[in-house]
């Protein structure tokens, strides 16, 4: 595969983290449906509704595992011979959230759903980037929400840390550039890479560039993902 750069204009982002001992507030979601929403999903809509207002946009979410520790405790209760909820089902599927956020919002916009086991981060934002270069004059909505996995799947390499973060991918009013590249691992002490700091997780990496300004990067076998912030560019 050939090395990729690509640049994302940033027009607001939030994060959720998964040591957070707060509830996160959705109060903008129906109670009823609220109830019965899971910790991924709250967290998910959190960040999602603190990057938009009333505009519609599209929505990419991403999530390794999506509601898997949900779709467990569903396949446990069918070995167990006891009913399942169709609530619980309808909403164990990966793009759950998407369809909530739609339905609370009114909004008809596209959404489509992003797992590539520990690569999903990077690879939802070269999705994002490539919807919002086919319409550059509508905005598009990046929500990143994961959690580890049921200890029944044993241990999972390069497991997720877990949280939610959200970017609104609009070059109206942009904070700053998100510059992004995945590149083969001949290129790991190229410049400008060679300066960034490596994290264990994608969204770790990702967080960190943001929060700090500082570039950030992550690798395994076969590819490395790497991100720098540009706020002259806002």
């Amino acid at each position: 595969m050939p090395d990729l750069h690509w640049t994302i204009p940033v027009g607001r982002w939030s994060s959720w983290p998964a040591t957070a001992s707060a509830a996160p507030d959705i109060g903008f979601i129906d109670p009823i449906v609220r109830r019965r929403l899971s910790t991924l999903s709250k967290v998910a809509l959190k960040v999602a509704h603190d990057c938009v207002a009333a505009e519609p946009v599209r929505v990419v979410f991403a999530s390794r595992h999506g509601e898997l520790r949900r779709t467990t405790d569903i396949l446990r209760s069918i070995s167990a011979g006891e009913p399942v909820s169709p609530t619980a089902f309808s909403l164990s599927v990966l793009n759950a959230m998407t369809g909530v956020f739609g339905i609370a919002r009114g909004d008809r916009s596209a959404a489509s759903a992003v797992s590539a086991g520990a690569e999903t981060l990077g690879y939802a934002l070269l999705e994002a980037y490539a919807q919002y270069q086919s319409q550059a004059d509508e905005p598009v909505l990046l929500v990143y929400a994961d959690e580890p996995a049921d200890l029944a799947y044993g241990t999972i390499e390069d497991e997720v840390q877990g949280g939610a973060l959200a970017l609104l991918i609009d070059a109206a009013a942009p904070a700053g550039q998100l510059l992004c590249a995945l590149t083969q691992p001949r290129d790991v002490c190229a410049a400008p890479a060679a300066d960034a700091t490596r994290f264990p997780t994608q969204s770790q990496a990702l967080l960190h560039c943001l929060e700090t300004g500082q570039p950030a990067c992550w690798q395994r076998a076969g590819a490395r993902w790497h991100w720098s912030w540009d706020a002259r560019a806002a």
